[in-house]
């Protein structure tokens, strides 16, 4: 689908190929870095929703892992202003393996965050 593929290339989520070599599988060594936390939570969270995320407005590090805030395109409307869309809040162990997340707002494209 066109509007899969623009968003897939908005985000740069689940179409790369993860590169290998010397030193560079983070996945598997502790909680590697932000940019591996954020691939991981908008890969792992497309393939339980089956929705593209478009993409990640927040990754934190905690004690046992990650948070990322992981935006979804849920309902494409013309115009696309009117598209709704969800933040989801994915929960990441120290592996970068999802455990767990939630949708916490829903939203139209067009609207602007008035809480920051």
């Amino acid at each position: 689908m066109p509007a899969e593929e623009s968003a897939k290339r908005r985000s740069g989520a689940g179409g790369r190929a993860r590169q290998g070599g010397a030193g560079t599988d983070r996945h598997h060594s502790g909680k590697g870095n932000a940019a591996q936390a954020m691939r991981s939570a908008a890969e792992q969270l497309y393939e339980l929703l089956g929705r593209r995320p478009e993409s990640v407005s927040a990754v934190n590090p905690t004690e046992d892992g990650w948070v990322a805030d992981v935006e979804v395109l849920e309902l494409e409307r013309i115009p696309e202003t009117t598209s709704v869309m969800a933040s989801y809040r994915v929960t990441l162990d120290k592996e970068g393996d999802l455990v767990g997340y939630q949708r916490v707002r829903r939203y139209t494209r067009g609207q602007i965050d008035r809480r920051g």
